[in-house]
């Protein structure tokens, strides 16, 4: 991909520069080529602040030291200069081959590097003098995929009154969706950059994992699933504009206080907690549609079926077996699993069916003490809803994978949930106690095999800090009758003590 751009000033190159670094991720090779003056150290600057969240650091020049590496950054970056360089033998010793793996890496003066072999390379040549600057672009790799999704959100942006708004990195998931904050004079806003989801290699059936598993495809779940929930007077993200067909939305940005890092920060969570247990019963007492309207489409909610719950039950021996055994599950214990799960997983399928989140957990609720009743408890994360059972969002709540959530205070807020059915008709609570109890021990099963994972396809190691907790969780669920063959078989392959070593 090549390219050329003018900027008229040094603030338009500046916000170029700010706007690419919302794409950068390690791997990432940035060279820019001119001569003095041209702007290259404007340019690496305005790329570096940006990636810092816009904090007012010094950024020394590394002219003298060649290499200024810089990890407070929200990407490790390495920023190189190579005007001193004599020849191309004198780049080994700088130990770019390594950093590479870690960090971006911007490069002043590449001329003596220009035939390496980057997947991932954008080369900026700037000339120009004044107010202005030209940019000649040559992309490859991610750094062109970043161009073009960014010129698209621009044309998006565009569209709407946040033309003009300040774009900052928000995050960017373990999938393939990223989110920018907008931010005019007084007011923000959320970009949701969420293309359509790429089809993965087939696992079974023909199918990719995805597709079995019924995870949302495209921007059009999270716009439908979210404004039934905002009808409904729930606190979803608003959509004010959207454009389904490059998966974009502007989005209601609901806050920072978010319950995982009040939790962390030992804030006292019993009103919270409280309220989103609340929330998850009287969803429970309502009639869900399986279909939604949207645009002149319908949206289909998809069921959480066997095949679902035994595509991802199966990460477990696919992922979590190999990761603490080094080798694959024998065949004969990978058969009793399935036929295990083959006896539990139908007693979910019975019963009043509601949309489960899937994600109902700190990470996703958000805490808005300002507003009343059940509005209380923003939800986030919610494009995967499938009609489900009830129990499945309040095993995902009360289990926390990602923080510590007390047992004694999980068993008050489950008895509270009950207290609170105890009038619905569609409850039984022998009946949920069941499930409650599967659905559980599906989902840290599922996780065990999502974290492992993780770290052995995408080397993604922290997670496997969360795998002990996942770990206790599955043996409290496994303590019920219901499901004691179960955890004759974990006992017998994969005991606690042995699940939780790292």
């Amino acid at each position: 991909m090549n390219v050329f751009r003018r900027f008229e000033s040094a603030a338009a190159l500046e916000g170029f520069a700010a706007e690419l670094s919302l794409f950068a991720r390690p791997g990432m090779v940035l060279l820019l080529q001119g001569e003095i003056g041209a702007g290259k150290s404007t340019f690496a600057r305005a790329f570096i602040r940006a990636l810092a969240g816009g904090a007012a650091f010094d950024v020394p020049s590394p002219t003298f030291t060649l290499v200024q590496t810089y990890n407070e950054t929200r990407v490790p970056l390495a920023h190189a200069d190579l005007h001193r360089i004599g020849s191309v033998h004198e780049l080994d010793e700088l130990g770019f081959d390594e950093l590479i793996k870690t960090h971006v890496l911007a490069v002043e003066w590449p001329e003596k590097m220009l035939d390496a072999k980057h997947q991932d390379r954008l080369l900026i040549a700037l000339s120009g003098s004044g107010n202005h600057r030209d940019a000649a672009i040559a992309a490859s790799g991610a750094w062109q995929q970043a161009l073009a999704r960014n010129d698209a959100i621009n044309a998006f942006l565009a569209t709407t009154r946040w033309s003009a708004a300040e774009r900052r990195f928000l995050e960017g998931d373990a999938s393939f969706r990223r989110y920018e904050t907008l931010h005019l004079p007084g007011e923000a806003a959320i970009l949701m950059d969420m293309p359509a989801r790429p089809d993965g290699p087939p696992v079974k059936y023909g199918k990719p994992y995805s597709a079995i598993a019924h995870l949302a495809e495209d921007i059009r779940a999270v716009i439908a699933i979210n404004r039934v929930l905002c009808e409904r007077g729930y606190s979803a993200p608003k959509a004010e504009a959207y454009d389904l067909a490059q998966g974009f939305a502007v989005m209601e940005d609901l806050g920072r206080r978010v319950y995982g890092g009040m939790m962390r920060a030992g804030e006292d969570m019993r009103e919270p907690m409280q309220a989103a247990v609340a929330v998850l019963a009287d969803m429970a007492r309502r009639d869900w549609p399986k279909d939604v309207p949207l645009d002149g489409q319908t949206y289909r909610v998809p069921p959480y079926d066997v095949e679902a719950q035994l595509i991802e039950v199966d990460l477990l021996p696919s992922w979590f077996w190999p990761h603490l055994n080094g080798s694959g599950i024998p065949a004969a214990a990978r058969a009793e699993f399935e036929a295990l799960w083959m006896e539990l997983l139908p007693l979910t399928q019975v019963g009043h069916r509601v949309w489960a989140l899937r994600d109902y957990h700190s990470p996703n609720l958000l805490w808005m003490p300002e507003r009343e009743g059940l509005a209380r408890v923003g939800l986030i994360d919610t494009q995967d809803a499938l009609m489900g059972h009830p129990a499945y969002d309040l095993a995902s709540m009360l289990q926390d994978a990602r923080v510590d959530v007390d047992f004694a205070f999980a068993d008050d807020l489950y008895a509270h949930y009950c207290a609170l059915r105890k009038d619905d008709p569609n409850f039984d609570r022998a009946e949920f106690d069941v499930a409650y109890a599967i659905l559980g021990a599906q989902r840290a099963t599922k996780i065990l095999g999502i974290f492992a994972r993780l770290s052995m396809r995408d080397g993604k190691h922290g997670y496997l800090r969360h795998i002990p907790r996942v770990s206790r969780y599955l043996g409290r669920n496994l303590a019920h009758p219901r499901l004691s063959k179960l955890k004759q078989w974990f006992d017998s392959h994969l005991p606690a003590a042995r699940r939780e070593t790292l």
